[in-house]
This record gives C-alpha cells, structure tokens and sequence, in this order.
C-alpha cells in the first residue's frame, strides 16, 4: 500500500485573490501573512503569533463589518456568522496554546489556509463587488 502525505494548505498572497477593492485586499494579504507566520512558527513563537493574527482578525473582521453598515450590504448576516463562528476559535485555541498545546496551533493554522480562499472568493467578493458598485454608482 502506498500512502500519499498532503502537503499543508499554502497560505500565500496571490492575484487571484484580489477582490478589487484595494482596503479588501491590503488587509486579506496582511491575513494570509500572518496565517503563514502561524503554519512556521516554532513552539516557543507560537504565543506571539497566534496573538498577532487574533489581533488582526478582529480589527479586520470589524472593518469588514464596518462596510457592511457603511454601504448597506444586504447580505450581511451570514458573514458576520462567519466571523464571529473564526474569532470564537481562535480564542479556544489560544488558551490551548498557551496551556502548551501547540498542535492546536497548528490545527488552526491549516484550517485558516484551507477555509480563507473559500471565504474570500464568496462571502468578500460579495461585499467587495457591492462596494465597488456604490461607490461607482452601478446597478
């Protein structure tokens, strides 16, 4: 039998992501250096990291949040969910950290690269595309 190991989700900032809107898409590049930080960091560095990248999700989640009201989004509740289901685990997995469970880093680090291009390709270039079009007068 010949068992084939997966390489770990790349957390990386390419320009398939751009979503157009360029606030949008300065703070998801920012996210995914973190989430990258958090996949490589060493079990002395993960603290520090996890605290940065659960620093920067809330003040991105709320600047996203902050677009929703600012313009309007009609499709706004799913998203908040979403963050508020992501902000929730990363707090759980911070006090596993911290109790020295560094796997659960790890853990949380692969689901972030794994759950972020879906999240971003949907519920953001929804908003992304809605701002966009107010702010240009679209229909």
């Amino acid at each position: 039998m010949h068992i084939v190991e997966h390489a770990p989700p790349a957390a990386q900032w390419h320009e398939d992501l751009k979503l157009g809107f360029e606030p949008m898409d300065d703070i998801h590049e920012e996210f995914l250096e973190l989430v990258s930080a958090l996949l490589g960091a060493s079990d002395e560095d993960m603290p520090e990291v996890l605290g940065a990248l659960h620093v920067h999700s809330r003040e991105h989640f709320a600047a996203e949040e902050r677009w929703m009201e600012e313009n309007t989004f009609p499709a706004g509740a799913c998203h908040r969910e979403e963050h508020a289901a992501v902000l929730a685990s990363m707090a759980g997995v911070m006090n596993r950290v911290v109790a020295g469970d560094f796997e659960a880093g790890r853990r949380l680090a692969r689901a972030l690269a794994e759950w972020f291009p879906n999240h971003a390709d949907y519920l953001d270039s929804a908003l992304a595309h809605w701002i966009c079009k107010k702010r240009l007068s679209g229909k």
